[in-house]
């Protein structure tokens, strides 16, 4: 948990100016060394800082806090209406097992949830999601659907279509999409979608979607990542756009889109989907239970789901797996 006095030492620094240590500690009311020690606690989270003799302390970058209030007020009438509770925490083991707990105590559909840092960030497959606090978007929306998971087919590839429509308002071009659920820009890695979805097999079923979106990933933090990834901020050349902006901006094109996916399902968001694709025509290794398979990417079907071209010209169709460029191929 953040301390009070971590909370205070974060709101005086986010400005990313230096700080004295001396004012810092008058303006709490503790010591120059319980300053110094919550100060390099702020590592923890994934805050990067510098202390300068005779100066004081600031942090690598300014912090923008998330404000439900400024995102609220951004949202349009449709996202408003699908909007039924908008949380925003300061620390989560991850969005989509809050709002799986949430879930489970009757929390209704469009519950919204933020979080500044996750200690435990979900990727797919169990892989951890990096979250140092305050940087970045990691996001989850909580949907329950009449009808059973399979209804929701696809669902996965209309939350990208939805996230690049958002981007693109935000005049963030040249973004791509890599089935099923990742957000691509050159070959790296700029955001991850997570669907969970739980309950009864032909009846009504719950949907958890997550989504983290990198606006800004130090170096540092992102050491334990094991493939090429980018942020915002080196997509666009400049500083990463404002968070809330960018969330509002987010909420609004994803609450309509998950709002209607049952009536509309996949069908709407094939065309769309297939002209941000970045894998189509290229060498790519497909990984499904246990198997690994090599060959061209052709794509999607009308279906959403993923069409493979075998070195034996085999055309193989795939409703699940994990697929990744195959840099070994010219």
């Amino acid at each position: 948990m953040i301390s009070e006095s971590q909370k205070k030492i974060l709101a005086l620094l986010a400005d990313g100016e230096f700080h004295s240590g001396s004012v810092l500690a008058d303006s709490l009311g503790i010591s120059r060394s319980a300053v110094w020690k919550a100060v390099s606690n702020l590592s923890e989270w994934g805050l990067a800082f510098c202390a300068v003799h005779g100066k004081g302390y600031r942090l690598e970058r300014p912090l923008e806090f998330l404000d439900r209030n400024v995102i609220v007020d951004q949202l349009t009438p449709k996202a408003r209406s699908a909007l039924s509770v908008l949380s925003i925490h300061e620390i989560l083991n991850s969005t989509n097992d809050y709002l799986t707990e949430q879930a489970s105590s009757g929390a209704p559909s469009g519950s919204v949830c933020l979080a500044e840092f996750q200690s435990a960030g979900k990727g797919r497959r169990g892989r951890a999601w990096v979250s140092p606090f305050g940087s970045n978007i990691y996001l989850s929306i909580l949907w329950r659907f009449q009808q059973g998971p399979a209804v929701l087919s696809g669902l996965s590839l209309a939350v990208g279509v939805a996230v690049i429509r958002a981007l693109n308002r935000q005049r963030i071009d040249g973004i791509g999409l890599k089935w099923p659920n990742d957000i691509y820009w050159q070959g790296q890695k700029l955001g991850g979608i997570l669907v969970e979805v739980s309950g009864d097999v032909n009846g009504p079923c719950t949907a958890i979607v997550g989504l983290g979106l990198n606006l800004f990933l130090p170096h540092r933090q992102a050491a334990s990542i094991n493939q090429a990834w980018t942020d915002l901020s080196r997509v666009t050349g400049r500083n990463s756009p404002a968070r809330n902006q960018l969330v509002a901006c987010v909420l609004n094109q994803l609450l309509p889109v998950i709002a209607e996916f049952e009536s509309t399902g996949v069908d709407a968001f094939v065309d769309e989907w297939r002209r941000y694709d970045c894998m189509k025509n290229q060498p790519v290794r497909l990984f499904m239970s246990g198997q690994q398979l090599e060959g061209i990417a052709q794509g999607i079907n009308d279906q959403g789901l993923f069409v493979l071209k075998t070195a034996e010209d085999e055309l193989r169709v795939f409703a699940s797996g994990e697929v990744s460029f195959n840099s070994s191929v010219v």
